[in-house]
């Protein structure tokens, strides 16, 4: 008669390794998506950078134009003399100046009709 080899029971990490295993495996995959360094907030900041990578283009040829309009009223008489009459009203001696009154815009429901 040989010796019958007596069954242990399986412990709880044995029975359930692989569940746990998916599970950590699951987790750590919907914090990689949706965590707050994840795919969709690096997707985010991705296209924040390029709104501002454009915005920082425009404000340096807006900085460029001022720039050329700055060198402008230093060296050209002409754009001094052009911002005085149009933006300051000024006129040389013996000038005058006739101011017309704008058109006062119209919208769809007050259009007169003849």
């Amino acid at each position: 008669m040989g010796k019958a080899k007596a069954q242990q029971p399986e412990s709880f990490w044995s029975r359930h390794a692989r569940t746990i295993l998916g599970l950590a495996l699951l987790i750590l995959a919907i914090h990689d998506v949706f965590g707050s360094h994840g795919l969709l907030a690096m997707r985010r900041t991705q296209s924040q950078i390029h709104e501002l990578r454009g915005e920082i283009d425009r404000l340096n040829q807006e900085n460029g134009d001022l720039s050329k309009q700055v060198q402008a009223l230093r060296t050209d008489p002409k754009a001094v003399e052009r911002i005085a009459r149009e933006e300051m009203g000024l006129a040389r001696p013996g000038e005058m100046i006739f101011k017309l009154p704008e058109q006062p815009q119209e919208t769809h429901g007050t259009a007169k009709k003849p």
